[in-house]
């Protein structure tokens, strides 16, 4: 704890110095400046492992269903439901926020998971790992560094960035969480039940994230569904019943695809297949990874619209999904990416390279580099943790980092080969909620002073 509100001591005052600095002259304009490099397509590929992805309406605004796979057949409202069985492995991710219901500030929004038993047979679903945390008081949006090394789950700002940390990091399912759920055949029942409360807030305004691994033995249907009440938790007929009701309204639709112009995602309500993008970053045809005298940078969670020049859509696709919201689970958002880079020094010469998470400004043309700003913009485009292996003295070594738009990154690390050496190292994230499209992992050599 000590260890906590120290850095957020020290957030805050490096966070307070640039502007001091800024309130003594007029801020530089900002430039942007195109780097030569490589820019390649990341290797690999998502699993299968199908994901629930709930996050539109992202403002909840009142009671209904936010997401259903129930089959809709003779419910209430049959097209509230997307009719999506789920069986064996599968995750659900879910961000949401409250401000509060008219002029009841002590008001709360419960977020509910329903299951139901699709089979004539006793099912038994359990939950291997999963977190949730509130944004108030659980994980606040904290002015942290660019870079700050941690032991894992210690230093977070935000809900969707300190449940990737902790998901990342390993550590035990949260006593709020179920172990386990035993189904009747063919019956339905509660899961989970989750505040978000806005009482004392100021503004009223909270959010929550919640993501969860699951392992069902027979199929299942999932549906995460709201309710706005007070502080006490609605009874499990309350969420039974909701499922007969109506799908809650969804924000702004998105562009349509292949229309031109500017293009609007909107926010994913849907099923995804895939959970885990798993890779080699050696160079093409080989077992390694050589770098000459240029960066050469993969994009992570690249969209339409923004492959940075490589064509390639990491998007999980969705196998269904509500009208009216994203087509494309734009942001891959709740995504572990597990990334090996076989390293060598094929030259008689030593040779010292780095390694980097960068926000270039986002672009779908090739232009022989990347495009970044300079000073990057205020909005901050990253703010997660990321986890290597394979560093001298081995270990895992955690790293939150915040990168802002067009901020090219300090270095995570940098690794010394001798000649001929080779070492393999691994880095592995959970793209947290929120995060801007389109981020780049980028190796590149470093300089030796005198050459």
């Amino acid at each position: 704890m000590h260890r906590r509100l120290l850095l957020i001591s020290l957030a805050a005052a490096a966070a307070a110095l640039p502007g001091r600095l800024q309130a003594q002259g007029a801020p530089a304009a900002a430039t942007e400046q195109l780097r030569p490099q490589e820019v390649r397509a990341l290797p690999g590929g998502l699993d299968r492992v199908p994901m629930v992805n709930d996050n539109n309406p992202e403002v909840v605004k009142g009671p209904g269903i936010l997401l259903s796979t129930f089959d809709g057949r003779g419910r209430g409202v049959p097209a509230a439901h997307l009719d999506v069985p789920l069986e064996g492995p599968f995750e659900l991710f879910s961000h949401h926020i409250f401000a509060g219901q008219g002029r009841e500030p002590s008001s709360t929004l419960w977020l509910g998971v329903v299951v139901g038993n699709r089979s004539d047979r006793p099912v038994r679903l359990r939950v291997p790992a999963g977190a949730s945390w509130l944004s108030q008081p659980d994980a606040p949006f904290l002015p942290l560094p660019g870079q700050l090394e941690h032991d894992g789950t210690s230093v977070y700002a935000g809900p969707g960035g300190r449940v990737a940390g902790d998901l990342l990091a390993g550590i035990p399912r949260s006593a709020a969480l179920p172990a386990e759920l035993t189904l009747a055949p063919r019956a339905t029942d509660l899961l989970l039940a989750l505040p978000v409360p806005v009482r004392g807030l100021d503004p009223l305004l909270n959010g929550r994230t919640l993501q969860l691994r699951l392992d069902s033995d027979g199929p299942v249907s999932l549906a995460t569904l709201a309710l706005i009440s007070g502080e006490s938790p609605p009874a499990r007929e309350a969420w039974l019943a909701l499922l007969e009701g109506e799908l809650s309204e969804k924000e702004h639709p998105p562009t349509p695809r292949g229309a031109p112009g500017r293009i609007v995602y909107s926010r994913v309500s849907g099923v995804q297949t895939g959970s885990r993008w798993s890779g080699v970053l050696s160079d093409p045809g080989r077992p390694d990874l050589v770098i000459g005298e240029r960066p050469v940078s993969w994009p992570l969670a690249s969209l339409v619209g923004g492959t940075l020049g490589t064509g390639q859509v990491q998007s999980a696709p969705l196998r269904a999904f509500y009208p009216g919201t994203a087509w494309e689970a734009h942001g891959n958002y709740g995504v572990l990416y597990d990334l090996d880079l076989p390293l060598h020094n094929p030259s008689a010469q030593p040779q010292t390279l780095s390694l980097a998470l960068e926000m270039p400004l986002k672009g779908d043309r090739n232009e022989g580099g990347l495009r970044f700003r300079q000073p990057p913009g205020s909005a901050v485009f990253f703010r997660g943790s990321v986890e290597l292996r394979g560093l001298p003295g081995g270990g895992r070594r955690f790293l939150h980092l915040v990168r802002r738009q067009g901020e090219a990154g300090e270095p995570l690390t940098t690794v010394s080969l001798a000649p001929g050496e080779r070492r393999r190292l691994r880095l592995r994230l959970i793209i947290p909620a929120d995060i801007t499209p389109v981020p780049v992992l980028t190796v590149a050599p470093v300089k030796q002073s005198g050459s």
